[in-house]
């Protein structure tokens, strides 16, 4: 089991990429993240069209968790959002910042 920790002043997927990638990880699950945002920008596909990704940010800080895997060296992550009022938002995770808080990832590497 890996652990990448991505601190205050990090982005999430990409200190995921770079730590993983420096461990000569190319292919593995992402068990488990869990921590707190500030702004992130998550996306879903069109009710419409599957191909459409539609892609929101948000600018508030909010509970992360997630899944996910690394195929052929590229992170992919899917999360749910804690926001104010108990509200819950889900999706593709496309970044994530960290300013106060921490997001950690475990990793079994395949």
């Amino acid at each position: 089991m890996i652990l990448v920790s991505v601190q205050p002043g990090q982005e999430v997927m990409a200190t995921l990429k770079a730590e993983l990638q420096a461990r000569g990880v190319t292919n593995g699950a992402i068990v488990s993240l869990i921590g707190a945002v500030e702004g992130c920008a998550i996306s879903t596909m069109a009710a419409d069209d599957y191909s459409k990704d539609i892609v929101t940010e948000y600018e508030e800080p909010m509970e992360l968790t997630g899944t996910g895997e690394v195929k052929d060296g590229e992170v992919h992550v899917h999360v749910v959002l804690g926001r104010q009022g108990d509200e819950a938002k889900a999706g593709h995770l496309h970044w994530g910042r960290v300013e106060h808080f921490f997001v950690n990832a475990y990793v079994l590497a395949l």
